[in-house]
């Protein structure tokens, strides 16, 4: 392995004779000159790899050193000086330099500073690897103990955790975390099977769902706090892509709360966004609104009665309050609401459905581009990051905190990186959607889904006496026979919803104040 070429300029440079001997002892060449002239003659004529830069020496300073470097050697430089002026300190930061050091310096801190610069990305992901091994025993326990949903919640969250941090020290152990991962998912579709009709029986029981999810954890907030509130939904928002944004979301904000709430069955706009801003299950909605429910086989949207449904609930629960509802599906219609903001921030309560990641994953199925652009979780975190960067949303959380207004992010479900195809035979009235089916001739592996053969035990209407509803467990997908072979690999390391999973399911509920 090449030696690290370490360049030292300093006007006393024979006063540093055991450092230089230090450095040397540690594997690393150090080349001297004594002023900054001799300094950009030898960068000329060799590669250096650091350059430790005294700040007051005769002729040319530091400073004056520094700026006559070209562009195009990209180094590291190490700022060294006696003073610690402030202005020094600032202009010696604006032109850019790697770290600054104030004399007298002794060895290790230049070795400690050497190590930063090059050793960094090692030592984190040494670091990183070193701890997920001592978190692996313990979370492999916790999967095959969970109990509870709490539990569950709490495992998805380390889960997320040591997914980007293993990511961002590009470790080995990313598929160990993967088949770790997966693990967790079968044990979750057990603890789904076992528990989730009981969860309609009682509410004592029962998590926060998507039906009762905005009077317990948003309603709240809107009497509480005497700002206005803005709801943001992004539609399909994983636990991971929130933990992604969420450095650029505490520039401006600071997390005030951070929890969860768990969609309901089938993990879809149709059922679970519907059931959040109406406040009811979709068996409710469909019978208090009939003409505002449409049955899977149905032609015509969905979800078009969201701020119907809003205005209803907010009613019912006492909260007389003015209020908007907005959808952004485009980019214009971002625009067009900035562009309004002075008139919605007068709103008690706006609530604004972001459509955006929905439709990203919805293009991964159909657009070759986007399935190079996005072939696994963590290119798909950075392609959301990507998009918050340039958003209008990250300029409307800009205006929302300079009127000091309090904010919620949340979702109505995530979504999963279908694998495992599994045959499914159904009639034409059988609902398209690759991660459940619901109609009145299904034949499918029991293995392969959670059945529920009475909708209304679940609080889900049927459009037929015999109805029943499956939904594909971890990371499979239901495929018809015909075309069998085509369609599971159009279909196969795409995201859909609708089913059964950790990150389809477990919903993440921030709320954040100004700082």
């Amino acid at each position: 392995m090449e030696k690290v070429k370490i360049l030292w300029v300093d006007d006393e440079v024979d006063m540093l004779k055991p450092h230089i001997l230090f450095l040397e002892k540690k594997g690393y060449e150090v080349f001297t000159v004594t002023n900054g002239q001799d300094a950009l003659d030898l960068i000329d004529s060799t590669k250096i790899d650091i350059m430790f830069l005294d700040e007051n020496m005769p002729g040319l300073t530091g400073l004056d050193t520094l700026s006559k470097i070209p562009d195009n050697y990209t180094f590291p430089v190490v700022m060294i000086t006696k003073s610690e002026e402030e202005s020094i300190m600032d202009e010696a930061i604006g032109a850019k330099i790697a770290d600054y050091l104030i004399k007298p310096v002794n060895p290790m801190q230049i070795l400690l500073t050497i190590k930063k610069q090059f050793e960094k990305s090692r030592l984190v992901n040494e670091t990183t690897t070193y701890n997920y091994q001592k978190e692996f025993r313990k979370l492999g326990m916790d999967i095959s103990m969970a109990q509870d949903y709490d539990d569950w919640a709490n495992i998805y969250n380390r889960l997320v955790y040591w997914e980007i941090e293993l990511d961002s020290a590009n470790s080995s152990l990313n598929e160990v975390l993967t088949i770790q991962k997966k693990e967790a998912n079968a044990e979750f579709f057990k603890f789904i099977k076992r528990e989730y009709v009981d969860w309609f029986d009682s509410d004592e029981d029962a998590p926060t769902l998507s039906h009762n999810a905005f009077q317990r954890m948003a309603k709240p907030v809107i009497e509480e706090d005497e700002n206005p509130v803005f709801l943001l939904l992004i539609d399909n928002l994983r636990l991971d892509q929130w933990k992604t944004i969420k450095k650029l979301v505490e520039e401006d904000f600071n997390v005030e709360k951070e929890s969860f709430y768990f969609s309901i069955l089938p993990t879809t706009t149709q059922y679970a966004r519907n059931a959040f801003f109406a406040g009811l299950s979709p068996l409710d909605i469909s019978k208090k609104y009939p003409e505002q429910w449409k049955f899977d086989h149905e032609e015509g949207g969905k979800n078009l009665f969201e701020s119907d449904l809003l205005s209803d609930q907010l009613k019912r629960l006492g909260l007389d309050i003015k209020h908007q509802f907005h959808k952004i599906t485009q980019q214009n219609h971002g625009h067009k609401l900035i562009g309004k903001f002075n008139e919605i921030r007068r709103n008690k309560l706006n609530a604004i459905v972001y459509n955006f990641v929905d439709m990203l994953s919805h293009a991964k199925t159909n657009t070759e581009m986007i399935k190079e652009l996005a072939p696994n979780d963590k290119a798909y975190r950075e392609l959301t990051l990507t998009w918050f960067k340039n958003s209008t949303l990250i300029e409307l959380l800009r205006l929302i905190k300079s009127v000091n207004g309090t904010v919620i992010i949340t979702t109505d479900h995530g979504m999963i990186n279908i694998e495992e195809p599994s045959k499914l035979i159904g009639d034409k009235e059988t609902s398209t959607n690759l991660r459940y089916k619901t109609g009145k001739n299904l034949n499918y592996k029991e293995k392969d889904v959670l059945e529920i053969l009475n909708p209304t035990e679940v609080q889900l209407p049927k459009f037929n006496v015999s109805s029943k509803f499956v939904f594909a467990k971890e990371n499979k997908f239901l495929v018809y026979p015909n075309n069998y072979k085509y369609f599971s690999n159009y279909y196969k390391n795409t995201y859909q919803h609708g089913g059964v999973s950790l990150e389809e399911m477990i919903c993440p509920f921030i709320v954040l104040k100004p700082n």
